[in-house]
């Protein structure tokens, strides 16, 4: 018989990611039927055997033993560890669940198949029954994700590109932004940053000798060349961004000075805004805050999201900006009645 249990889809990780798993349940379970391999690594009888054969191979005193049942457990002989015991308390485990919930939008990309192999490794280190404690850990933190992106069309780009970040290879990148026409870029990946539930790729571009970010989703092509390069070691990611409020460094710094009404004033006041931020509470409840960034387009859909909590005090370049964008969304509306 070659299947697998009904309703238990194919795990979609490495042979090596597999086996890795296969070794541990037999390490920490003093064995494992081949029933339970199968239903413990959802894959087929047949790649249970040819794992087994495969850690054999390998060197590993691997062992068989008939029960009673007439089954066969597979084992390694006593006092046998190759790999060091990784355990984890309850809290710990909670909050590794939680921050795995936090890159519910990798879904679709290398990076969740990553995921899911570590969290099998996991529950490989765990006896049957404590499976199902550690899935109850897993719904004691969750999160909520409102317009992530699909990054499953990219797949071929970021298996590429993961390979290109971790042997630092020079790439040949074909970038169309918004609204204007694709260029290659000879690219040193350096970072790869999430912001907004969005992928963004930094790194020096020889093209225009200059650092650079690039959004994911706008990468036509990507192909990592022989060439390798070195990240310069004082190279931060936050030369990445500058003195930008959110990702884009755009337009001039600005000095900001915002009001907020008493209605949203602990909003805004349980939150960091800015790494340099003043705040400054108001008799009637509102409050100041001030500190300087650039990038208008984020500052302003921010502060359009607050409307009609917000003035702005100062400058009066954005000020003006601000009510500009505001009476044109009058107008409009205005030519287009219920």
């Amino acid at each position: 018989m070659n299947a697998r249990k009904p309703g238990k889809p194919a795990k979609k990780y490495s042979q090596a990611a597999r086996l890795h798993d296969v070794i541990r349940i037999l390490e920490h379970r003093y064995g494992a039927t081949v029933e339970e391999l199968v239903d413990e690594c959802q894959v087929t009888r047949r790649t249970v055997y040819r794992d087994l054969t495969a850690i054999e191979d390998a060197g590993y005193p691997l062992v068989k033993e008939l029960q009673d049942s007439g089954e066969v457990l597979y084992r390694f002989v006593a006092g046998f560890k190759q790999l060091p015991p990784i355990t984890f308390t309850l809290e710990e485990l909670m909050t590794l669940y939680l921050c795995r919930g936090q890159l519910s939008f990798l879904q679709g990309t290398p990076f969740q198949d990553d995921l899911d192999a570590v969290f099998a490794r996991l529950r490989s280190g765990l006896p049957p029954r404590s499976v199902a404690h550690l899935e109850r850990i897993a719904e004691a933190g969750s999160s909520k994700i409102q317009g992530f992106r699909d990054y499953t069309n990219q797949r071929t780009i970021l298996n590429c590109l993961r390979q290109a970040l971790l042997k630092q290879q020079r790439c040949r990148m074909i970038y169309a932004p918004a609204r204007r026409e694709a260029s290659e870029y000879i690219f040193d990946p350096y970072t790869l940053l999430f912001y907004n539930s969005s992928l963004y790729l930094g790194g020096y571009v020889h093209n225009r000798k200059a650092l650079r970010l690039f959004l994911v989703d706008r990468i036509e092509s990507l192909v990592a060349t022989e060439e390798r390069f070195e990240v310069p070691e004082d190279y931060t990611p936050s030369q990445l961004t500058g003195a930008a409020f959110g990702l884009n460094d755009e337009g001039p710094e600005r000095q900001l000075d915002l009001l907020f009404a008493a209605p949203i004033a602990h909003l805004i006041r349980e939150r960091i805004w800015h790494p340099q931020q003043v705040l400054e509470e108001q008799e009637d409840g509102s409050l100041r805050l001030q500190f300087t960034a650039a990038g208008d387009t984020e500052i302003l859909s921010w502060l359009n999201s607050l409307i009609p909590h917000v003035q702005i005090l100062g400058p009066a370049s954005l000020r003006q900006i601000f009510l500009q964008a505001l009476r044109k969304t009058l107008h409009e509306s205005e030519l287009f009645p219920e």
